[in-house]
């Protein structure tokens, strides 16, 4: 078996206007042809600055020692015209979110062939062939059509494939595939690993992926080296890192992973007038130019207790974060009812739910961008507090933002930075904290920890059930992970195409699915096990054919 990329003893320090920073220290792995090898570790453990070297992606602050040898070359002190011949021939990049790595301005198809012309002499023509028989090749439908289309035009997976198709293209032995997964629902995401593993197959490429996935990683890797703050902690098959993880890093991340449990027993809820009811709910957004209206939610009903967690499932597009709009009041419903708070939101005016407003958090998915950059971690958990004018400045906020930092298992201190001074994990417990400012009634938690490390988001899940537990809220769980709603959820609701197709207990509706996409979620959802995973992969495939 050949030797793609053979990294050795790799340094990688960056120049900082408090020193230089170590971000990777002594790193030595490979890949060979038809194998795939997965980097695993939190944020800022060095994997990607690892992965990024091999081709020379790392700003001009970066100084790097050590030898990587692609092909039998050393890549490190190539000229930059000497790495743009490297770059698509040799080895090819997937990065992790496809939306930013292709140009909104220009065709797909484009996009493909202008990465051929840059690297060898095609005709117009040509080009565009090429580009059809490469869409061909990672599974876009009708690729004679869709080679015009431009990105806002495909959704998140076919997105992915393209950017796949654009790695594969120039025939590389090597691709880097950083994160490919980590924003796509997990029925595309088995899609995409399939696709990957077509690829190694097929072409008999090394692919060398990153991940914090633990399930990914038993879905598709054959080797697995685990980084921990820029050092490599532990290297095995993967069989043998998941049976018998050595390092004590290794083990408290496998330990971290979210598992479905449907023997979890959880207190019943008290009856009581429910805080949200939905009957019928419609909602429905006006076309453009003479479109057709677009019907996002059809006729759903559901309600929340007071106290309960009721998780929110499906895919993107399913219409589980426009349910939790218009119960947040953000989005008008078009049709149905639907009773929050005791306010019906069909028709209310804004005048009218102003004053409920006080009694709804939010926490959103990407707590970098919904914190502003310019206020500090305290000004931002003080903002509901001043705009309900239970205080009236920042200062006089402060002891209540104090009291929420630490309820939120943040150091006062913290307080006194900005959001880019904090980690994700941070950043999303402060997002906690100024959710639970007004002390809610009810709290809408969209996706939020879908972009954390699996620890992390193991320890603001933990956070979440402990603080619903303190403070009683009723929550709206919106995720496309089961396992994170298993977790924290009194009972699951499951949307497919903006209709409730599913819903009860976690031992209901995660132990004895009975509607087809239920079953189909289920079985897309890898588990941290080579053997399970394995097993699980062909049930998948019999679903898909059944369908």
């Amino acid at each position: 078996m050949s030797r793609v990329v053979d990294i050795q003893n790799l340094e990688v320090t960056f120049a900082t206007d408090g020193g230089d920073v170590s971000a990777v220290d002594n790193v030595s792995l490979f890949a060979n042809a038809g194998e795939v090898v997965a980097i695993v570790g939190e944020s800022g453990s060095g994997k990607s600055v690892t992965a990024k070297t091999i081709i020379g992606l790392l700003p001009e602050t970066a100084v790097t020692r050590g030898a990587i040898l692609l092909n039998g070359r050393d890549v490190i002190g190539l000229t930059g015209e000497q790495l743009r011949a490297t770059r698509g021939h040799d080895a090819a990049m997937v990065f992790q979110e496809p939306s930013t790595a292709l140009n909104p301005v220009y065709t797909v198809g484009w996009q493909l062939a202008e990465g051929l012309r840059a690297h060898g002499k095609y005709t117009k023509r040509q080009a565009r062939a090429k580009a059809i028989e490469y869409l061909t090749k990672v599974g876009i439908p009708d690729p004679e059509k869709r080679v015009d289309y431009y990105p806002h035009q495909m959704s998140g997976g076919q997105k992915q494939r393209v950017v796949i198709a654009m790695a594969l293209a120039l025939d590389p032995e090597l691709i880097i595939a950083d994160e490919p997964t980590t924003a796509l629902d997990v029925t595309v995401q088995a899609e995409i690993l399939d696709l990957l593993r077509h690829v190694r197959d097929e072409f008999g490429t090394a692919i060398i992926l990153i991940t914090h996935n633990m399930g990914v990683v038993a879905d598709l890797a054959d080797r697995v080296v685990v980084m921990f703050e820029g050092k490599v902690v532990e290297q095995a098959t993967a069989q043998k890192l998941f049976s018998a993880p050595e390092h004590p890093y290794t083990q408290r991340l496998l330990a971290a992973v979210p598992r479905i449990d449907v023997s979890r027993v959880r207190p019943p809820i008290k009856p009581a007038p429910p805080v949200v009811e939905a009957k019928d709910l419609v909602i429905e957004f006006a076309g453009r130019l003479g479109q057709k209206s677009f019907r996002a939610v059809d006729g759903v009903s559901f309600s929340i207790s007071p106290g309960e967690v009721l998780g929110l499932v499906g895919e993107s597009g399913s219409g589980k974060t426009t349910i939790g709009r218009a119960i947040g009041g953000l989005t008008k419903v078009t049709g149905g009812s639907l009773e929050v708070l005791g306010h019906q939101m069909l028709g209310i005016k804004e005048r009218a739910f102003k004053p409920v407003r006080s009694e709804i958090g939010f926490v959103f998915q990407d707590p970098a961008s919904s914190f502003n950059p310019l206020l500090t971690v305290a000004q931002a958990v003080a903002e509901p507090l001043i705009v309900h004018g239970r205080a009236g400045d920042a200062a006089a906020a402060r002891p209540r933002v104090d009291e929420l930092l630490e309820a939120v298992q943040l150091p006062r201190a913290f307080g006194d930075r900005f959001p880019h001074e904090l980690s994700g994990g941070q950043r999303q417990r402060a997002s906690l904290a100024r959710s639970l400012a007004l002390e809610p009634t009810l709290l809408i938690a969209d996706e939020p920890t879908s972009a954390l490390d699996v620890s992390v988001q193991a320890r603001v899940l933990e956070l979440f059930a402990e603080l619903q537990k303190e403070f009683g809220f009723a929550a709206l769980f919106i995720s496309h992970d089961l396992a994170v709603v298993d977790m924290l959820s009194d009972r699951i609701a499951v949307l497919y195409h903006g209709r409730l197709v599913e819903e009860g207990t976690g031992a209901q509706v995660l132990g004895a699915p009975q509607h087809p996409y239920t079953q189909r979620l289920l079985a897309s959802l890898p588990v941290p096990d080579p053997k399970e995973q394995a097993v699980r992969r062909e049930e998948l495939r019999a679903l898909r054919e059944a369908d």
